[in-house]
Order: structure tokens, then sequence, then C-alpha cells
């Protein structure tokens, strides 16, 4: 793997997760650690196996789940523990090319919805995957 000019220091990186997939998306992606062996296939083929949509939304639910536990940690908010973000990845056609759009519908039993959503817009904030995201794809965050 090559770095490129907009690398950060590393000494801030906090973990690096290696991944390789060999076949595209009728292939299979394997990490280097064996924690990850996922065989892929082309959404709507019917073919056994995940995708790549499906796997970003499980990553970027899963990170936006930490960052709002993080914010009701600073806040000093019981954070619920069936907090639940699901997450829809749409990939899309238009004239310019293959698209992502994405939803999450987060879930915050317990609290009261001035709270739920100041933890929502905490993390969307600081939630690596949203960031990442921000400005070059359309998100909408719903609160259930």
């Amino acid at each position: 793997m090559s770095a490129t000019n907009n690398t950060v220091s590393a000494s801030n990186i906090l973990y690096t997760g290696y991944t390789t997939t060999a076949g595209g998306r009728e292939g299979r992606a394997v990490s280097d650690d064996g924690q990850l062996d996922v065989k892929l296939s082309t959404p709507g083929s019917n073919l056994p196996g995940t995708n790549p949509e499906q796997l970003f939304g499980a990553g970027w639910s899963a990170c936006f789940t930490g960052a709002m536990r993080h914010a009701a940690r600073a806040a000093r908010i019981d954070f619920p523990l069936a907090t639940a973000v699901s997450a829809e990845i749409d990939l899309g056609l238009d004239a310019d090319g293959y698209f992502l759009q994405a939803r999450l519908l987060v879930s915050l039993p317990g609290l009261d919805r001035a709270t739920a959503q100041q933890l929502i817009d905490a993390a969307h904030q600081t939630c690596p995957y949203s960031k990442a995201t921000r400005g070059n794809i359309n998100v909408t965050i719903t609160l259930a």
C-alpha cells in the first residue's frame, strides 16, 4: 500500500485495518488478521455473499453508535443499552456514473427526543464515516 500526500502523521493513527479483495463484487474480502473473511456478490444477483454497500452500512452504523456513546459519556448522559442504528446504503446510477446515498435510522430508547437528537448531532460531527461522506453523498439521519 502506498501513502498519498494527504496522509496523517503515523503518530496520530490509532488503528489501521488491512483488507484485500480478490475477484471484485463476485469475489472474497479478507483481513490480514483473519477476523474478516466474506464472500461477495453483486446486489440482486441472488448469489451467496454480502456486498460493499452492506459492509459500508455495517461499518458506518457501528461507528456512529460508538460516536453517540462517546458524546453521551462526555455529556454525562446514560447511554441506552438497546441503542440501534440501521443503515440503508443506496447504489445508484445517473448521467455522471455510479453514486451512493445513505439513510441512518437511530433508535435511542428511553431518551427524550431533544437529548437523543443532541447525541445524534454530536455523533454526526465526530464519526469518521460521517466526516468522510459529508459533502460527498446525500445523507439523511432520522431519530426513530
